[in-house]
């Protein structure tokens, strides 16, 4: 099991978008807190660096988290457009 925190800016970002994309990054969110951080089951999930990771939660929007080694704590640092994207 691990724990997965969101930064304050991805919290803003939730309530721009639409409902189903809430939606999928709740899905996402329990995906990661009871399956851990490599979710080759969502569409485009890549590795960004030895600890950060991404995926499309539609067309238009992603979500990238990242996981320190050794550590049970996931933390979400983008979620918004993808033309936004820290990446």
């Amino acid at each position: 099991m691990h724990t997965v925190t969101m930064k304050k800016s991805v919290v803003k970002n939730i309530n721009r978008m639409p409902e189903r994309i809430q939606m999928k990054l709740k899905s996402l969110i329990d995906d990661l807190e009871t399956d851990g951080p490599i979710r080759h089951d969502w569409p485009n999930y890549s590795k960004l660096s030895p600890n950060s990771y991404h995926c499309h939660l539609s067309h238009k929007w992603v979500a990238c988290w990242r996981k320190e080694k050794n550590s049970i704590i996931i933390e979400v640092y983008y979620a918004g457009s993808r033309e936004n994207a820290p990446y």
